[in-house]
């Protein structure tokens, strides 16, 4: 049997190999044919509603469909390309033999966990059997399916990978250390039960905590604990923890996610990128210091209309990064500004991280966006300064002579791209339309700009781009779901209301509240990532919040730029290591730039958060 295990292992053409092509290549068509319906269909609800003014009553039903199946089949795409989001660091820097032990331990425990989840799905899906779906008139356990679909795809995923990357002893020892864990838990349960509360330290802290550690996946690691507090310490029915999943990837709110990915990558694919740089390069390019400040208007224009800095931050980097060396900039100091400049730019609509945070909290989006306007100005003026302190006795930039017309040619060419950030932020922050609405009209806006302005337009990159958004908004989505199922239990252990009346005691009152919130999400946002940290915390913080009369919006706004600060700064935030590998340089080479401009950016927080009024000046 190890034979044969061994001999598929290492065969390119073995049928493990196979296997995994067969389920990558049908899954990933599936979920790019899915997502080209849910954008059809939600443009066309669209269009009914505001040109023909005869909504399809249907279309939100069908469309919240489609969107669960698409999150979940994205989920198993994510799962095969290794795109969950993870902390690796600490299982990087071991030992190959070791590693290779940490990586069959991470495969196992996924393994594990959708073992675990899937009884309780099918659970469910015959529960939701009774249930109706009013407009479609058919039964709600068509919708629910996908979940059972996609843990059971997963789990073939996880176990080709299993047979392909994990030797038999590696293997053997990470099956033998995860039922280790789980016969001590099961073992120690009278003894957890009898210190009552105290028992959340150990699945919510403890955990949590080796889990990540090891490199499981956010989500993942989210769910083993839940899944094992509520099996072990209640007597709760685990389906509860798929509809908690369901409810926290259903909501209509999030249909937005899959769509600004989509909007963002295509922006760069059409060539709306590219022109809006052209003409900010030759407008700064000259200034002393300009194009650093290119870099930083690039970057507030495009930031936050594709849901992920990686793509944010590879849409402006290739086209800036060679001239700005070129004038001789020092390669770390560019990733520093680039990464800073992404950190700075989480406020500005339609950031997706104020979207999730909208969808968890209760707040309105429409205020979020507004409010995130003030902030960040303030961030990206704190850096202008920098920029213009530390360019102050630099020599003056090589004056560029440019034909006639040159200039008017730039900016009629980058005026329709220009146009589509400030149409899709006036949109949504006046109430004109929703987040998801906007994002459908911006995705056909920029397929006919690229078509008729921007050509040729290069349709071979679309499929790539539609599996690669179902993908990248899944890794977000199944964390959203499986953090809300956390959340639940935490909040139904009594967590939620002793962690406030513990919180309402804290010393300096509300700017004592605000400064432990700020260094709390800086390092969790290092640690964690932005939207886990976010979708964990924030409901918990945001009622102690109110107690000090802190205005929700305002508390926000901390909360979302602290987040960001930690998602960019060493030694452990995956944003600063993203902008290293976009930019081709070492993190050492950039890690002693990138403090000082994170500096910079905490002083602002610290000026954003002790005047409430940046947040709240215009609502």
């Amino acid at each position: 049997m190890s034979d044969l295990i061994q001999s598929a292992r290492c065969h390119p053409g073995g049928f493990a190999d196979r296997a995994e092509r067969t389920i990558g290549a049908a899954v990933e068509g599936v979920a790019a044919l899915l997502l080209v319906a849910e954008t059809t269909l939600l443009f066309a609800g669209v269009v009914a509603r505001y040109v023909f003014h005869n909504p399809i009553v249907w279309s939100d039903e069908l469309a919240g469909a489609i969107f669960l199946w698409l999150s979940m089949l994205g989920a198993v795409v994510a799962l095969r390309r290794g795109e969950h989001m993870c902390f690796a660091a600490l299982a990087e820097r071991a030992s190959p033999q070791i590693r290779a032990t940490v990586q069959a331990l991470v495969l196992t425990s996924i393994a594990a966990t959708l073992i675990l989840l899937l009884r309780p799905a099918l659970d469910y899906v015959e529960d939701e059997s009774f249930a109706t779906m009013p407009n479609l008139g058919v039964p709600s356990s068509w919708r629910v399916l996908g979940i059972v679909v996609g843990l059971v795809l997963m789990l073939a995923v996880t176990a080709v990978q299993i047979v392909k990357r994990t030797r038999p002893v590696h293997a053997m020892l990470a099956f033998a250390i995860a039922g280790a864990v789980g016969a001590g838990l099961w073992l120690a349960s009278p003894f957890l039960l009898a210190i009552g509360n105290l028992n959340l330290i150990v699945f919510f802290v403890v955990l949590v905590a080796v889990s990540i550690a090891v490199g499981i996946p956010i989500a993942f690691a989210f769910a083993i604990a839940t899944v094992a507090y509520l099996g072990l310490m209640t007597h709760v029915p685990l389906s509860l923890v798929i509809n908690r999943l369901d409810q926290g990837m259903s909501q209509p709110l999030l249909l937005a996610i899959p769509m600004f990915i989509f909007l963002g990558l295509l922006i760069e694919v059409a060539g709306l990128a590219r022109a809006m740089i052209t003409l900010l390069s030759l407008l700064l390019g000259s200034v002393r210091g300009g194009m650093y400040y290119v870099l930083l208007a690039a970057m507030i224009l495009i930031s936050g209309i594709s849901g992920s800095k990686a793509a944010d931050m590879a849409a402006v980097a290739p086209g800036l990064f060679p001239e700005m060396k070129r004038r001789g900039a020092n390669d770390g100091d560019l990733v520093a500004l680039l990464a800073a400049s992404a950190a700075m730019a989480d406020t500005i609509p339609p950031s997706l991280v104020l979207i999730t945070l909208g969808s968890v909290t209760g707040i309105s989006i429409a205020s979020l966006f507004t409010a995130g306007l003030i902030p960040a100005l303030v961030l990206a003026g704190a850096l202008a300064i920098l920029i213009f302190v530390r360019s102050r006795n630099d020599r003056p930039a090589p004056s560029e002579i440019h034909g006639r017309g040159v200039v008017p040619r730039a900016v009629a060419l980058a005026l329709p791209a220009l146009i589509l950030p400030f149409v899709i932020r006036t949109a949504v922050v006046e109430g004109i339309a929703t987040a998801t609405e906007v994002s459908t009209i911006g995705i056909a806006y920029t397929l006919l700009a690229g078509l008729t302005i921007y050509r040729p337009f290069q349709w071979r990159r679309c499929y790539p781009l539609l599996v690669e958004t179902a993908a990248l908004s899944a890794s977000i989505l199944f964390v959203i779901g499986a953090a809300n199922g956390m959340a639940w239990a935490l909040t139904q252990s009594g967590f939620s209301s002793s962690l406030t009346a513990t919180m309402q005691d804290v010393a300096g009152g509300r700017y004592g509240f605000l400064a432990i919130t700020i260094v709390v999400f800086v390092l969790l946002g290092n640690i964690l990532e932005g939207i886990p940290a976010i979708l964990l915390f924030a409901p918990l913080l945001l009622p102690v919040s109110h107690s000090f009369g802190i205005d929700g919006v305002h508390y926000a706004m901390v909360v979302v730029i602290a987040m960001s600060i930690g998602l960019f700064a060493p030694p452990f935030g995956v944003g600063f290591y993203a902008a290293c590998a976009i930019g081709r340089v070492a993190p050492n080479a950039a890690a002693s730039h990138v403090w000082r401009y994170l500096a910079v950016l905490t002083l602002a927080l610290v000026l954003i958060a002790a005047v409430p009024w940046f947040s709240t000046a215009l609502l």
